[in-house]
């Protein structure tokens, strides 16, 4: 009797220790991001800080992550996946890697645009990509919009970056949505006729081409302008809100979803709420000088010193959806 009472208590003892412990493990989030640690670490800093919840995060690109979650199925670790660009949100989506979030805070704080319509991602961040010119060149009255880039007028006077990048590709993308695939392509077409040079492998060293009067105008996300500009402010370069007159400037985001076997969905839901909140928002921002895309909180005083813009509010799930087919568009149009 004294043995089976010492195994009673001793399994007593080990189920509470267990119970005991479990609130423990289960205040973490285990997170992928194709974002710069040095970008996401200050915001897993302070919600640690204020909640006490514990994040691991790995980083690398957005391929990788992706592969790796579909290598790892049900045993995946990851609760949370962050990455740039729709496109890639829309692609993990697709392939089955997030799960939808039914949460009325991320409704409130994210645009219906800047989110999944099937709410499996939700943008964080936004970014412009829009028109950046030589101020000793040109002015600001001589441009226009994405389109009329390909007008023979700009003939050996555009710069651009690849199209083997995601943030062209979900351009075109968007391009397609509004125009359809011909005249969409005869756009692009125009773009590579009127190149002054090879396009550039990043954005950095097409806006320093820009700067440097190899061509008097390009296409670049916002935040590429701010760093160079904050480096460099002497250079002889601005920006130029695209299509105004029309849809408004093509934007993308940063954004994140909850992947489809998260070992810790609440925690990870209430991370991903906490993000988009104004507590988090411009942390999430500044950063990297994007703007919120909680449309309720201010962007940084440098960000809001380029001036306010009018953006294209379709859907950004298209440049997703689209990818495929601005990739060929691309590779037809001589687009390299």
């Amino acid at each position: 009797m004294k043995k089976i009472g010492l195994t009673t208590l001793l399994c007593t003892t080990l189920t509470w220790a267990a119970l005991a412990a479990a609130p423990l493990q289960a205040a973490e989030v285990v997170v992928y991001s194709a974002r710069n640690e040095q970008l996401i670490k200050p915001l897993f800093d302070a919600y640690t800080k204020e909640t006490g919840v514990k994040i691991n995060f790995i980083t690398d690109k957005e391929g990788p992550l992706m592969q790796r979650l579909k290598a790892e199925g049900k045993n995946t670790p990851a609760d949370m996946l962050i990455t740039v660009d729709a496109g890639n949100l829309w692609q993990a989506a697709q392939e089955g890697l997030l799960k939808p979030v039914n949460s009325g805070v991320l409704k409130k704080n994210i645009p219906a645009h800047l989110s999944d319509p099937k709410n499996q991602w939700f943008g964080l961040s936004v970014r412009a990509r829009t028109l950046f010119y030589n101020t000793q060149k040109i002015k600001a009255a001589d441009l226009d919009s994405y389109e009329d880039l390909a007008d023979p007028k700009w003939k050996g006077r555009l710069c651009l970056r690849t199209s083997k990048k995601v943030y062209n590709q979900s351009l075109v993308a968007t391009l397609i949505a509004e125009h359809g695939v011909e005249k969409a392509e005869q756009i692009v077409r125009g773009w590579v006729a009127n190149l002054a040079t090879a396009p550039f492998p990043d954005d950095t060293k097409m806006l320093e081409a820009v700067a440097a009067g190899q061509c008097d105008v390009g296409i670049a996300n916002t935040y590429y302008y701010g760093r160079l500009m904050e480096k460099s402010p002497e250079l002889p370069l601005a920006i130029f809100w695209a299509n105004q007159k029309s849809n408004g400037v093509h934007v993308n985001v940063s954004g994140a979803g909850i992947t489809q076997y998260a070992k810790h969905e609440k925690e990870a839901v209430k991370l991903l709420e906490w993000l988009s909140s104004d507590k988090a928002q411009n942390l999430f921002a500044d950063v990297n000088m994007e703007f919120p895309a909680n449309p309720q909180i201010k962007p940084d005083a440098t960000v809001a010193a380029w001036g306010s813009f009018k953006s294209n509010n379709m859907n950004i799930a298209k440049a997703g959806e689209l990818q495929i087919e601005a990739v060929k568009l691309m590779d037809r149009a001589g687009y390299k």
